[in-house]
């Protein structure tokens, strides 16, 4: 038999192949990468309106439909990738610090594209044993890292919100299973008013959660926080106590860092309630799970191994590309509400022989296996080098709140806890609210950085007040980098400011006149 014949794969093929395969994908990430080299903008955004800017990128897309004939791989590619560089985000560049929205690790986008090479799903044993054998792995690493015990179990999942929303969906199962309803067959109408708590600052994807899944975004009761914006223990107890009668306590989900402050509600105490009144406690660690990997921060989460659930996102604070969310359950067995046995994927005496997979986990049947650029990460860095940059970041957020105190027209909005820094920039005769927005519409148009805004009570009273925001995932930005992103800050406030003043002189003159 010829080489030829015995060896079939090892013809040119259009596929991303194992070994040679992937060789192809990197040859040709460099030559497209060589042919974008020094068109990229350099900012954290495109300069322009988005108008503009998206308007350009459809005209060098064309027609909208799809081509009759190919451009061919490389024209494609580099087409794609000259839009990227003219028209892209730079999650990199040291200006940009609006969301929780990391610059990803080179090891992650490697091992993300090795990922996608080969296509593995992990709904079954035979569509991916080694990355079911990963995430397996790194699924006990990360229940291990929150203080869960053995019997953990957990799953990854496209981002935070689906995250919450399953994690919602078991506490809902598993609480009806406890009053001996089947609420998966027979549906939420069964389950007399049931309600879930959270903080009055609880993550959005609570509310879209509860509205999902039959509940009600109503069933969302929000539970008054403290001026450090954590939820109030004592006034927790009392809307259980209220509550309890009449409704079906579902679950009362805590928060260990907000989206606006990075605060952590009071875990401990918040466990000891909900294990009290015999209620599911979910903790949404989306963005502050990851301060487990730092000594100095890891204090923060204590009460967290306490917890039924647990939500946390990678993509956040462990530099990963998107997806990197998980879904931590403190007994794996929990997750039963979800099993099915399907004959053409998981039928039971399969199951039994070992080929089973993540099938009953999760609401997804094809899932790509994003645990492999996390795996990678933690082989890289370890939790130690992971630690080095939450800390770097932390000291960021620490120097931009001083640097904000030395500035007379910038008010610290809150204390830091994580890496998310809020303030606003104040001054006379005009609309603070609108001055604030409009900064950061004109930071944005002008290329130069990119912050976040959002609207909070200010020492929490009073009506909602649009302020500004640091969100600081770069570890290797400087103080400098901070320094002069203020400095572009309050230059562009001032610009703001002045014509405002002189457009209300004008209207008085014309009033007067």
């Amino acid at each position: 038999m010829s080489q030829k014949n015995a060896f079939p794969w090892e013809k040119p093929s259009k596929f991303s192949r194992p070994g040679a395969g992937w060789a192809e994908v990197g040859a040709s990430l460099t030559r497209v990468a060589a042919e974008v080299d020094g068109r990229h903008h350099g900012s954290p955004l495109p300069a322009g309106d988005p108008a503009t800017v998206l308007a350009a990128v459809a005209d060098a897309l064309g027609p909208e439909q799809i081509p009759a004939a190919g451009i061919g791989e490389d024209a494609a590619l580099g087409h794609l990738a000259d839009l990227l560089a003219r028209y892209g985000i730079d999650l990199t560049h040291k200006q940009t610090a609006a969301h929780l929205q990391p610059p990803a690790l080179t090891v992650s986008v490697i091992a993300d594209a090795l990922a996608s090479s080969g296509n593995a799903s992990l709904d079954t044993y035979d569509s991916g044993p080694a990355t079911l054998g990963i995430e397996q792995w790194t699924i006990r690493a990360l229940a291990r890292l929150a203080g869960f015990t053995e019997a953990a179990g957990g799953v990854f999942g496209p981002g935070g919100s689906y995250s919450n929303l399953l994690a919602l969906l078991v506490a809902r199962d598993y609480g009806a299973a406890q009053r001996g309803i089947d609420v998966r067959h027979n549906g939420v109408s069964a389950l007399p008013r049931p309600v879930v708590f959270c903080s009055r600052i609880a993550h959005f994807s609570v509310h879209r959660a509860c509205a999902a899944l039959g509940l009600g975004e109503a069933a969302a009761i929000p539970v008054p926080v403290d001026s450090d914006h954590r939820m109030i223990p004592e006034a927790l107890e009392e809307l259980l106590e209220q509550y309890g009668a009449d409704h079906t306590p579902i679950a009362v989900v805590a928060t260990a860092g907000t989206t606006d402050f990075g605060s952590i509600d009071p875990l401990p105490r918040i466990a000891e309630i909900a294990a009290r009144h015999h209620v599911w406690m979910h903790v949404d660690a989306a963005y502050g799970f990851g301060s487990l990997f730092s000594d100095k921060l890891a204090g923060l989460l204590t009460g967290i191994e306490r917890a039924d659930s647990i939500t946390l996102d990678l993509h956040k604070v462990g530099w990963q590309p998107a997806a990197a969310s998980v879904l931590l359950l403190s007994d794996q067995q929990r997750f039963a509400s979800l099993n099915r046995s399907v004959a053409y994927l998981n039928p039971d005496d399969d199951v039994e022989a070992g080929y089973g997979g993540l099938l009953g986990q999760t609401l997804q049947t094809t899932r790509r296996p994003d645990v492999f650029k996390v795996a990678a990460t933690f082989l890289a860095y370890g939790r130690e080098g992971l630690g080095e940059m939450l800390d770097a970041c932390h000291e960021l957020a620490q120097y931009a709140e001083r640097r904000i105190a030395t500035e007379l027209q910038l008010d610290l909005v809150a204390p830091v806890t994580l890496t998310t820094v809020l303030f606003r920039y104040r001054c006379e005769d005009l609309d603070l609210d609108q001055v604030n927005g409009e900064v950061r519409r004109r930071l944005i148009n002008s290329g130069k950085a990119l912050i976040g805004r959002t609207q909070v009570r200010i020492h929490g009273e009073g009506e909602p007040r649009t302020c500004l925001k640091l969100t600081l995932l770069n570890p290797e930005a400087t103080e400098q980098d901070i320094d002069a992103l203020f400095d572009d800050i309050l230059r562009i406030a001032l610009e703001v400011e002045s014509e405002g003043l002189e457009h209300s002189v004008d209207e008085m003159v014309k009033t007067h006149e």
